[in-house]
């Protein structure tokens, strides 16, 4: 993966499908242990919000939504500029990443072109804010699913004790870009007038099933809300309504446009990563990195989030984050098993690792790469040193506000 010589995808089910042969081979791996490696929970919530989004996608609706807000704010650009991230971080927070950049940086290159703008300041913005909010909740973030599924955290235990976070974030990470791109916005920019002219309604393409959409989307969001209470997974709830969804769009046709546009190389690879995971937890392998964090946890433990925060981050330049965070993952839970005080600490350093810290380098995230190749094709491309002169200090800013956040409020992170 590191190489890039195969797709993430192609060389996690290789290696899973290798590992499960040879130790299942040798006795030592069985089929067994191998499906239980499996967070089935992860896998079949992700699968029925992708369905959902793929009906949404054919609307068109967030290129509406995204116009419709820049169009609010035309007496004031920079308030166009909040409103366009805050929209982007906002999506996030209930929708795919990638979807989410997918569907608004076009919307975004349109406006900086009609108000003769340079879009790379707002594309990284962009991308950078959409990870902020993807931090907020657990609809659509990977790796908060899995670490949600492991933790045992409700839905509203995680919003309460991460939006907070992610909103102060939110904010220094924004000012610092009015400040280190404050040539850009100084001067009038021509173009509102064309920017006031667009019909956001000729985007809708289909208004019916986008109401139907809508109404299986709120329903969704809101049974998440209240899974704890009614007992049911946020698994069962996605599939539940996404089974709905499709019987009253399409109850007569056949669903594949549907089912083609759900991600399977995003589910084999998680399948993948589970399977090789289970196998290194199977082979006692993390009972060494145990070992290592027992001695400091027992002594110190803000201490030791401390180092899962900072240590992670620096690694994740390097190394996926999704990876890294399966791979952590039962290492945080077989110290929970053991009973030390105060361990929930390790697991929001995890939560706030995974996404601050992989803003360090653009290398390790779809979205971002998403973005590169769009602004690429629109003739401004962005270059690596732009990057890291950016998203370096915004990273610092980010982490040491969660450092801050665990430091501080080190009751409220403990469950």
């Amino acid at each position: 993966m590191i190489t890039e010589k195969a797709h993430r995808a192609v060389i996690a089910f290789f290696g899973a499908v290798i590992m499960a042969i040879v130790w299942n081979g040798l006795g030592f791996y069985s089929s067994e242990a191998i499906l239980n490696s499996i967070d089935f929970n992860t896998i079949l919530l992700l699968f029925g919000m992708m369905l959902i989004v793929a009906e949404l996608e054919k609307t068109w609706f967030f290129q509406y939504l995204a116009i419709k807000t820049a169009k609010k704010t035309w007496w004031n650009l920079w308030y166009l500029i909040v409103y366009l991230w805050a929209l982007t971080s906002g999506l996030s927070m209930f929708l795919d990443n990638v979807t989410t950049i997918i569907l608004v940086v076009p919307v975004t290159l349109i406006i900086t072109k009609l108000l003769k703008l340079n879009p790379v300041p707002i594309l990284m913005a962009v991308a950078m804010l959409s990870n902020i909010g993807w931090v907020a909740t657990l609809i659509w973030d990977p790796p908060n699913i899995i670490i949600w599924s492991a933790a045992g955290y409700g839905f509203n235990t995680f919003i309460i004790h991460s939006l907070p976070v992610v909103f102060v974030v939110w904010i220094i990470v924004l000012g610092f870009f009015r400040y280190y791109y404050r040539e850009e916005f100084t001067h009038p920019q021509k173009g509102l007038k064309a920017l006031m002219r667009m019909d956001e309604k000729k985007c809708i393409q289909n208004s019916i099933i986008l109401k139907k959409t809508l109404i299986i989307l709120t329903a969704v969001i809101i049974l998440f809300f209240l899974h704890e209470i009614i007992h049911m997974s946020a698994s069962a709830v996605a599939l539940l309504w996404a089974a709905s969804l499709v019987l009253w769009v399409s109850p007569h046709k056949d669903p594949k446009s549907i089912f083609k546009k759900v991600e399977l190389s995003v589910l084999v690879f998680f399948v993948s990563l589970f399977v090789l995971v289970g196998w290194i937890e199977q082979a006692w392998v993390l009972n060494l990195a145990v070992d290592a964090m027992w001695e400091l946890a027992q002594s110190n433990m803000l201490l030791t989030a401390i180092y899962v925060l900072w240590g992670s981050a620096l690694l994740s330049a390097l190394i996926w984050n999704i990876p890294m965070a399966v791979a952590l993952i039962p290492v945080i839970a077989m110290l929970q098993s053991k009973w030390i005080y105060w361990v929930d600490m390790l697991w929001w350093a995890l939560v706030f690792w995974v996404w601050f810290g992989c803003n360090i380098t653009p290398i390790w995230s779809a979205a971002w790469l998403i973005v590169y190749g769009k602004a690429e094709s629109n003739k401004t491309p962005i270059s690596l040193k732009q990057w890291l002169k950016v998203w370096i200090p915004s990273t610092f800013f980010a982490l040491s506000i969660a450092s801050l956040a665990l430091m501080l409020f080190e009751d409220f992170f403990m469950i």
